[in-house]
């Protein structure tokens, strides 16, 4: 007769001396030269420690694939900034020299930044702003203007003149 389904080492091992389970002389599995080096090395299927370790250290973006980009492809690095930020960031920015409280409002230069729209269509600033960004969104500019302030970018600044 064939034996068709072989029971498992650890429910068969339980003999005298079966401190092993099948992995042969207790002294082979002991010490940190089988579980490989400092780094991700000996990560195979018996280095859920390290695994563990990993995710706490590492974050979880650790394992898994990351998809392909073309070397060429380039990551849109400008600095953007939202109307309701601007806001609610001006004694911050009047501390730094970024903004100067004027008459009429506060004048705010953030040369290196798109100034965008709020996601709430409605919103209007409180304050008037006149606001010197890099470039602005066409919402951006809509809202300010409501407020009766303006966004002056150097394109629109170079058509004035």
């Amino acid at each position: 007769m064939i034996k068709t389904h072989k029971r498992k080492k650890k429910s068969r091992m339980h003999g005298k001396g079966m401190g092993t389970h099948g992995g042969g002389a207790r002294k082979k599995r002991k010490k940190s030269g089988h579980r490989g080096g400092a780094g991700m090395s000996g990560s195979g299927k018996r280095s859920d420690h390290k695994k563990t370790l990993v995710i706490k250290l590492y974050g979880h973006g650790y394992f898994g694939k990351k998809g392909i980009t073309s070397k060429k492809t380039q990551k849109d690095k400008r600095k953007r900034i939202n109307i309701k930020d601007i806001e609610t960031n001006l004694e911050r920015y009047v501390k730094r020299g970024l903004a100067k409280k004027t008459s009429e409002g506060f004048e705010v230069t953030l040369k290196d930044y798109k100034i965008l729209g709020p996601k709430n269509k409605d919103y209007v600033p409180d304050i008037k702003l006149i606001i010197k960004a890099k470039e602005a969104s066409k919402t951006a500019i809509e809202i300010v203007k409501k407020a009766g302030g303006e966004i002056i970018t150097p394109a629109k600044a170079t058509q004035q003149t």
